[in-house]
């Protein structure tokens, strides 16, 4: 049986790319998301909206490939971890690497995330 917590980042990685609506019910209205580097994807996304926009720009600045695969998520009352395979196309450029998102919840949603890819090279490069 697993944890409430780890139940909403699955339901939220299985909804990306496909039901907006799931993964924005999944975030906070005043969700922090951190994305380490120096690429067009790095930064801190402040708010609901803006962290819906910086997702969608994955699916957009791939050409729509890039996908994520949950491997496993480990939760507890006010934290999970989830990990997963990233993968995708970008302007001849490959990307297949494994990511983490460590996340503090509140209240049922996702409050603060910071990204940790586990290839940074790799992930600077792609999103370059």
């Amino acid at each position: 049986m697993s944890h409430p917590n780890a139940e909403l980042l699955e339901r939220a990685f299985d909804a990306f790319g496909r039901d907006a609506f799931v993964v924005a019910r999944s975030l906070a209205d005043d969700i922090v998301w951190r994305v380490p580097g120096t690429n067009a994807m790095s930064g801190e996304y402040v708010g609901r909206d803006a962290t819906l926009q910086f997702l969608r720009q994955t699916l957009v600045l791939s050409g729509g490939t890039y996908r994520t695969e949950l491997q496993y998520v480990l939760a507890d009352d006010d934290r999970a971890v989830a990990v997963y395979r990233a993968r995708g196309e970008r302007e001849g450029r490959t990307l297949d690497i494994d990511q983490a998102l460590f996340c503090e919840i509140r209240a049922g949603q996702i409050a603060d995330v910071t990204a940790v890819p586990l290839d940074f090279p790799a992930f600077e490069a792609f999103w370059a």
